[in-house]
């Protein structure tokens, strides 16, 4: 099956502007609010109707700014993008051009993070950028979780792991969902976003 992108819980604020805080935790509520209704009602929701009551409602960190950053993209030439294949949780092969890398600094520390497109990727309409850190296996899913980011042009972006998200393939074997690659393994806990799902 096609690799799942939960569209309702992707969105990252993109661009230089940090959005002020209340603004900022009403998008966030609502987009959880959002994604809730789809998972429980949507047509396309990958939980199975039968696991919903026990997957339901998803599990997520408490709202924290301070994992909202600003973030650098340092792009590589289109014509010269290394192609990433990517393991899936299905094992299969999936292969990403890396656009570029997202540089950020995280509670005073400077980290950085691939951002890809499917291979042979013309227009590039959204980024996606697949990580893992110290709470993966434990406090989150242990095959990472995933951030999107809509294209800007600037090169300037504010990651908010706030929205980082499971793959579909945490609820339903049936996806397949690639792994993040080693450069997007974050030696840090990165305790915002959603966490693993209810067993």
């Amino acid at each position: 099956m096609m690799v799942a992108a939960l569209a309702l819980a992707s969105a990252c604020t993109s661009g230089p502007g940090a959005p002020d805080q209340g603004a900022q935790l009403k998008e966030l509520a609502d987009r959880r609010a959002a994604t809730e209704r789809f998972m429980r009602e949507g047509e396309d929701s990958p939980i199975p109707p039968d696991k919903r009551n026990k997957l339901l409602p998803l599990q997520y960190f408490e709202p924290d700014l301070s994992y909202s950053t600003a973030a650098q993209l340092d792009l590589t030439e289109a014509a010269k993008r290394p192609v990433a294949e990517m393991p899936t949780s299905t094992g299969s092969v999936a292969r990403y051009e890396r656009v570029g890398s997202l540089r950020f600094t995280l509670k005073g520390q400077q980290y950085s993070l691939g951002a890809f497109v499917p291979e042979g990727t013309q227009r590039i309409s959204e980024l996606f950028v697949p990580f893992a850190d110290e709470t993966s296996g434990t406090e989150t899913y242990a095959a990472g979780r995933y951030l999107n980011l809509q294209p800007t042009s600037t090169g300037l972006y504010q990651i908010d792991f706030n929205y980082a998200y499971n793959p579909y393939c945490a609820y339903n074997k049936e996806y397949e969902c690639p792994y993040p690659p080693p450069g997007n393994r974050l030696k840090v806990p990165i305790r915002a976003g959603e966490k693993v799902p209810v067993s």
